[in-house]
This record gives structure tokens, C-alpha cells and sequence, in this order.
């Protein structure tokens, strides 16, 4: 099989490209080497074994030359992250959307009908909740004056505490941020290209991704990324809110192994498929800087309230349709995940 894969320079992509090219598949990759993700514009040494083309994906006329002879795409370029500001929204849209509906129109013409996506949990917005009184209910909005009084659970219009459940696919997708909104976005367009090709869309919804070749000292990274790199300086990791926030840490490997069974997945055809990639193990924001704090012999992380704008409490996701369909489970274990990370090589620093 050739695997075109955007962003494969990437954290997630040069992962995937690698397990593609241990199975003896054929591999391209395409990467832009954007500043606010690479310090430098020679493509990283670990792309060496693959075909590499340094180009933009809002190029049609060279995403259509790299998509002959190729049997799927494995999309994962994107400006990923909480970013800075709303000044970050035009290329937010550009490299995500724009860049999207390039590839799928250049897909469109060279008769490519086979998309793997990389989507993101950040399109649920806030996770799925429950209330004692009324079921499965909405949150009410996170309101300034509850952080400030480090108020942080989400209640029910009633005035009850909600207790967090897992998210199915099928939950409400309700975007808080830029980078969500693109994402959220990206799903659409690959959904109405599905709809007028008869082509197959997986949508791989990752949740908090960690493992090697994290880019360091951006706000695009991840927050193990930005953790660790407070480590390396001798800083405390700073843990906003209580450090009880909920999420599902998954290893790259375990996510880059899930872009493979996907690529080798006969999935429904003239729709897209979304599926939680994810370890089925929830942590807390707390766990991850405590742990990774102890594997690097560092400070203890530093609790100090308060919130970003759009952020949301827990997100923790159901990994039942994707265990049905590919037959993906997550391998790492957290602690043996978060110990090799202590060390793992991570991209050089970027000047963000």
C-alpha cells in the first residue's frame, strides 16, 4: 500500500509512517515544517527513510502530483493546540480547513476514496455529565466567579454537582476553541466529500496524546510536553484548576497504531466514521504532572487555580467503538508511559 501522509514530520504522523514502513508498506510524506511546530526547515533526521517532500497542503498543483499512485491518505497535518489568542484564527483556518479542502478536492480528481483523518476530542467541547435528579444533562457554563472562588465541578441548571461519564461518539459536539472549531470543520468537509464520492472517512478522535518527538517550548504543544519542559528548567509543573480535571492519556504508539488499522479498515463507504482513539484509562491533569515529576526527579507540581479561557473539566472517552470496529486497544500502561516519556526525545525547541 502507498500511504500519502500529511504532517508526517509531525509527532503523531512520523509515528505512523514509521510503523507503515516496518509492515513494508510505501510511504510519502508531506510536511510545511511550520515555525510554531519545528525550530528548523530541514525536515527532522527520523524522516530519512521515507520519501519526503517539504510543501505547503494548500498547493493544489502539488498535492496533486504527490496523490499518484497512492491508495489512501493519511491526513495529519494540522496547527494544533490551545494556541495563543484569537489573533491565531486565520491560520488556524488556513492550514486546517483550507488546507482540508485542497487535499480532498486533489483526492476528488485522482480517484483516491480511502481517508483517514486526524480529528481531536476537543469537538465535544465539555465531556458527557450526569445529574442525580435529571440524567444526562448539559453543564451550566463555567462562570469566572466560580473559578476565582476555585469552584471548578460543573453543576446542573438545578444547581446540583454533576458526576462525569465516558463520551460516545455520538455526544454533542460542541467546540469551545479555534483549534476545535477547525478540527470539528475538517470532519465536515470529510464527510460531505465521503457523501459526494462514495469514499470511506475515518475520523480519529485523539485524545491527550504524549511519547516522543513532542515539539518543546510551544503553546501548541501538549500539556506532558509543557510539563515536562518546566522539569528540565528545575521548575515545578504548573497545574491549573484543583489538578482534578479528567482525561485519557494515550501513547503515541498506541495512537500511530490506530491510524494503521484504520488505513487497513474496510469502513462504511459514502460516510465518516468517528471513533475516541484513547487508553481507556482516565487521569487526572494532576496524576500526569505528579507522575512525570517523579520520573524526572523534579519539583512537585505547583496547584494554582484558575482557568484558560475555553477550557473545559473532563473529557473522558468511551473506547468501545473503536475496539469493536478496528480492534484497537491502547498497549502502554500510564506509569510505564509516563516513565519512558521522562526521557523520551523530544523535537528541539521552538521559538513560539
Amino acid at each position: 500500500m502507498r500511504v500519502l501522509i500529511t504532517g508526517g514530520a509531525g509527532f503523531i504522523g512520523s509515528h505512523v509512517a514509521d510503523q507503515l514502513a516496518d509492515a513494508g508498506d510505501e510511504v510519502v510524506v508531506l510536511d510545511t515544517l511550520l515555525s510554531t511546530a519545528h525550530a528548523s526547515a530541514a525536515p527532522p533526521d527520523y524522516t530519512s527513510r521515507h520519501r519526503f517532500v517539504r510543501g505547503d497542503l494548500t498547493d493544489a498543483g502539488e498535492v496533486a502530483a504527490l496523490l499518484d499512485g497512492v491508495d489512501a491518505v493519511c491526513h495529519q497535518a494540522a496547527v494544533v493546540g490551545h494556541g495563543v489568542d484569537p489573533s491565531d484564527a486565520p491560520s488556524y483556518a488556513l492550514n486546517n480547513d483550507y488546507g482540508t479542502a485542497v487535499l480532498l478536492a486533489a483526492m476528488h480528481a485522482a480517484g483516491i476514496r480511502k481517508l483517514v483523518l486526524a480529528s481531536s476530542m476537543v469537538v465535544y467541547g465539555e465531556g458527557r455529565y450526569s445529574c442525580p435528579r435529571h440524567g444526562v444533562v448539559p453543564p451550566e457554563p463555567r462562570r469566572q466567579s466560580d473559578v476565582d472562588a476555585g469552584r471548578f465541578e460543573p453543576t446542573c441548571g438545578c444547581g446540583a454537582e454533576l458526576e462525569w461519564q465516558l463520551v460516545p461518539e455520538s455526544a454533542p459536539l460542541l467546540p469551545r476553541s479555534t483549534y476545535a472549531a477547525t478540527k470539528l470543520a475538517q470532519e465536515h468537509l470529510a464527510g460531505a466529500w465521503a457523501r459526494q464520492t462514495g469514499g470511506t472517512v475515518w475520523a480519529l478522535r485523539y485524545h491527550n496524546v504524549y511519547g516522543p518527538r513532542m515539539p518543546k517550548n510551544t503553546p501548541y504543544a501538549g500539556v506532558a510536553s509543557l510539563f515536562r519542559s518546566a522539569l528540565e528548567r528545575g521548575e515545578a509543573p504548573t497545574v491549573l484548576e484543583d489538578g482534578r480535571q479528567q482525561r485519557d492519556f494515550v501513547h503515541v504508539q498506541d495512537v500511530a497504531r490506530a491510524n494503521v488499522l484504520a488505513l487497513r479498515a474496510d469502513g462504511p463507504r459514502g460516510d465518516l466514521t468517528p471513533l475516541n482513539v484513547c487508553s481507556g484509562e482516565p487521569h487526572t491533569v494532576g496524576d500526569l504532572a505528579g507522575e512525570l515529576a517523579r520520573a524526572c526527579g523534579g519539583p512537585a507540581p505547583r496547584i494554582v487555580g484558575g482557568a484558560r479561557p475555553a477550557d473545559v473539566r473532563h473529557v473522558v472517552a468511551d473506547p468501545a467503538l473503536a475496539r469493536k470496529t478496528l480492534g484497537f486497544r491502547a498497549e502502554t500502561a500510564f506509569a510505564d508511559g509516563i516513565a519512558a516519556f521522562a526521557t523520551a526525545p523530544l523535537r528541539a525547541p521552538v521559538d513560539a
